[in-house]
């Protein structure tokens, strides 16, 4: 397998029998929000279609809206009210520029087919060559990809897989991704819980409302590796606001997925290195009765005050994907 092969799930599709698509979002800085939407224009035919001082839209043929933008919330904020108001802002002007500098630029992918995701190589390509700097570029800043898979399907048992599949694979997929430290120590991508793990393989095919509860009670944040969020929120997201009440939810029908680090500056990489450690929960997933036993496992492996042993834990999950093909 190289790095530009994206290795493809066995669900393509879902209940509807419309292709699943999947939504990447690429954080990095070495370049201007500005230059960002040249680069997204010229490598994907754009056209700009809105545009604040810290936020782009361009509309791409063929994809549908790119938008770039410096994750900072409260210089997105006034930059909107500016233009709603169309006034001019020196001082916001200003702002942006020395944001550039400290902030990361964001570039939100439209979701396309899962069977399509190579389509992107040519805009990551183009980045790279115009100087975008990824995760390795900053010791303070966690710049990461995120990838947002659509769930097959809406049944209580798809999503209480995927999130055993993620459970188990959790320890290994920090290793595997080799997260970087600044990523490690910053408070973005907490991993689940040892005790939710715990109570989460524990549970004999629970129902949504189950699920709701488990995962509200011990992952009241949007700071999870594996943010389940948005996707709850797409099923009832009042249950979800009462339970964390964060205006930047957003509801749609996808996993988002924060754990990747993102090296767009390093040549030859692409959006397949985060992709295909995803496709790892993906398979594990498909697999109720290996769900099963290493489930088993994982609670027997527990020893009283001390918990799972980390360590020996990736080591065995390591060979159990290899001797099953799945790394």
């Amino acid at each position: 397998m190289t790095q530009s092969e994206y290795r493809l799930p066995s669900r393509l599709t879902k209940a509807d029998g419309s292709p699943r698509q999947v939504g990447f979002e690429l954080e990095f800085s070495g370049i201007t929000l500005n230059r960002t939407g040249e680069v997204v224009q010229q490598s994907l035919k754009g056209r700009v279609t809105e545009q604040t001082e810290a936020e782009q839209v361009i509309e791409c043929d063929g994809f549908g809206p790119f938008n770039i933008e410096l994750d900072w919330a409260f210089l997105k904020r006034k930059a909107a009210e500016r233009e709603e108001a169309g006034t001019e802002d020196e001082w916001l002007h200003r702002l942006s520029q020395a944001a550039e500098l400290l902030v990361p630029v964001e570039v939100v992918c439209p979701p396309i087919p899962l069977a399509q995701m190579d389509s992107l190589d040519p805009l990551v390509k183009a980045l790279r060559e115009a100087g975008a700097q990824g995760t390795e570029e900053s010791l303070i800043a966690a710049y990461g990809v995120h990838v947002n898979p659509e769930i097959p399907d809406r049944s209580a048992t798809t999503l209480f897989n995927y999130l055993r599949a993620f459970a188990l694979l959790q320890w290994w997929l920090v290793e595997a991704h080799q997260v970087n430290t600044a990523r490690k120590i910053s408070p973005y991508v907490g991993l689940y819980p040892e005790h939710y793990v715990c109570l989460l393989l524990s549970r004999k095919a629970p129902d949504i409302d189950q699920i709701f509860a488990d995962y509200l009670t011990c992952n009241p944040t949007r700071n999870r590796a594996l943010d389940l969020l948005p996707l709850l929120s797409d099923f009832d997201a009042e249950r979800v606001q009462r339970a964390v009440d964060d205006p930047r939810i957003n509801a749609r029908p996808t996993f988002h997925y924060r754990l990747p680090n993102c090296q767009i500056e390093r040549e030859g990489w692409s959006l397949a290195e985060a992709w295909n450690r995803w496709w790892v929960v993906e398979s594990l997933a498909e697999q109720a009765q290996a769900l099963d036993e290493l489930g088993a496992r994982f609670l027997a492996s527990q020893k009283p005050l001390l918990g799972v042993n980390r360590k020996d834990w990736v080591e065995f999950i390591d060979r159990w994907l290899h001797d099953h093909g799945l790394a």
